[in-house]
């Protein structure tokens, strides 16, 4: 295989019939030489607002390719070899009783298909319900504001990922292929197969719901099994190794429990803590969500071809000198979401269906906070956050708290909402979003975001909305593991991004099939 990078398309030329004339050149080889060839990876390339071009790397197959090799010179023409994911078992234990895992978000979905692929028999328990219902909650908590604290946009199958952009932008430095398999599964389970290349992928909310039902009917078939409401309530510890759970529904025997709660899992933070189990607080970012119409977010960034081209993302960065501020999860065609998990706390989200289509584009800008900010004991990031979301839920009522840039730099509710449209998903009402942060957090925003118009002219327009308020951005506690990916409670495995080790969908799938390499470096299925 020869992958040839760097080949540079107009977005106006014909896609088929350029790539094969730029191929056999850059080759030096006729058409007929060229047996295949597949997208590695696509990128746009806009800084030319006249001339935006697409930039592929291909992966070639051709007619008599160590002679077609020997004769180029071309730092961008190579022979590859990629990297193949392996899953082995090499452990010699045999199990004694079947692993439970705890969430059925990205991380515990990956874990439980790849562990009843290989015998294992998991046993998934998730505190919410399975996608279809969990839908219909969320849906009639956006319409009638009636919130079901097991099964809303945080918790139920699917994690709190199946309400999102389903972005699966990762800068994860991968040498044993788990990227590229996380991705192959996600296209085998329904997800749209320009992922496997697009440079800034994403699946969507409106295929999400299908890639979840696909991977639990695989994990079905394999042997595993999913306890949908059930919530883990304690843990009974005999010498330090784990011998069952309890959960709102009784006991299970186990001696393996592999956390995958995802950051939202306070209670359960709280329960494993008193357990004995070493946790650690850690950093985490909070702020607002930004929103701008997206027809102008995609002129700015890809000029008069902006209708030619898919909806424009940013990421945007700022640091002075005590904190960053730097824009997350951005939405491009999506929707502001209330995504509430708690009684009188209110949270907002971004999400985007695959087409992102919508007439808004939104982001969140968020502050970096640390322990310095809010507390040293464990939880105390935790009681920082459910104020912050106490203040947003009060100020409306328990409605997304809108206001104008404007007015939040001049500290005044806003009373018209002017020229851009919010696009959400939830009720909405016009405040003081300001009044909700502590000025630390209101400076930094207003410097940061005026900063952002240096890179996109207008981004601190006086019409832009802000949105409040953002605070999951990742989890306010690590729980600590060792090489072999256990706590110091034996028997117990923390996963993925409630535990502290990802930050997204693509890093928590990764996360998982690192702590099952580790569990079947030392046991092998049941028999």
């Amino acid at each position: 295989m020869i992958r040839v990078c760097q080949i540079k398309v107009s977005i106006l030329n014909d896609l088929e019939d350029t790539l094969i004339n730029k191929l056999t050149k850059i080759l030096r080889v006729n058409k007929e030489d060229i047996i295949s060839y597949e997208i590695d990876k696509k990128s746009i390339d806009s800084r030319d607002k006249n001339n935006i071009i697409y930039v592929y790397n291909l992966d070639v197959n051709v007619k008599n390719e160590d002679i077609v090799l020997s004769r180029i010179d071309d730092n961008n023409v190579r022979k590859v070899n990629e990297t193949k994911y392996e899953f082995k078992v090499t452990g010699e234990e045999i199990i004694s009783s079947r692993p439970v895992i705890v969430g059925a978000g990205p991380a515990g979905l990956t874990l439980g298909y790849i562990l009843s692929k290989y015998g294992y028999k998991p046993i998934i328990i998730e505190k919410g319900k399975r996608v279809e219902e969990r839908k219909e909650d969320v849906y009639r908590f956006w319409e009638e504001e009636i919130l079901d604290e097991t099964s809303n946009v945080q918790f139920g199958e699917g994690g709190a990922g199946t309400f999102s952009d389903g972005k699966l932008n990762t800068l994860v430095k991968d040498k044993y292929g788990r990227n590229k398999y996380v991705f192959d599964l996600l296209v085998k389970m329904g997800a749209p197969k320009e992922i496997i290349y697009d440079s800034k992928p994403h699946v969507g909310t409106d295929n999400l719901e299908k890639v979840v039902i696909n991977l639990r009917n695989e994990i079905i078939s394999n042997g595993g099994e999913f306890l949908y409401s059930t919530s883990l309530e304690d843990i009974t510890v005999d010498n330090n190794k784990l011998t069952k759970i309890i959960t709102n529904k009784g006991e299970i025997v186990t001696n393996y429990l592999f956390l995958c709660i995802g950051n939202s899992a306070r209670d359960t933070f709280k329960m494993l803590y008193e357990n004995g189990l070493d946790m650690r607080s850690k950093p985490f970012a909070v702020g607002i969500r930004i929103i701008h119409d997206k027809e102008y977010i995609d002129k700015i960034n890809h000029g008069k071809y902006f209708d030619k081209l898919p909806a424009s993302t940013y990421k945007l960065t700022y640091n002075n000198d005590d904190r960053a501020v730097y824009s997350f999860c951005m939405c491009p065609g999506g929707y502001v979401v209330n995504a509430s998990s708690e009684k009188e706390k209110l949270v907002v989200n971004g999400m985007s269906n695959y087409l992102r289509d919508s007439k808004s584009s939104n982001s969140a800008i968020v502050v970096s906070v640390t322990p310095n900010d809010y507390g040293h004991d464990l939880f105390d990031g935790v009681n920082f956050q459910r104020e912050l979301e106490n203040k947003a839920y009060n100020l409306c009522n328990g409605k997304i708290p809108i206001q104008r840039y404007i007015d939040f730099k001049n500290n005044k509710p806003s009373e018209v909402i002017g020229s851009i449209t919010p696009e959400t998903k939830g009720k909405y009402s016009l405040s003081n979003v300001r009044s909700i942060f502590p000025s630390f957090i209101v400076d930094s925003l207003i410097e940061g975001i005026d900063s952002f118009d240096n890179k996109i002219e207008g981004f601190n327009m006086d019409d832009a909305l802000i949105c409040g308020v953002e605070t999951r951005t990742s989890s306010p506690i690590t729980i600590l593991r060792d090489e072999s990916f256990e706590s110091n409670i034996k028997g117990i495995y923390p996963v993925g991004e409630g535990a502290g080790y990802s930050g997204g969908i693509t890093t928590s799938m990764m996360d998982a099939l690192k702590v099952a390499e580790g569990f079947a470096s030392r046991y092998k299925g049941g028999e």
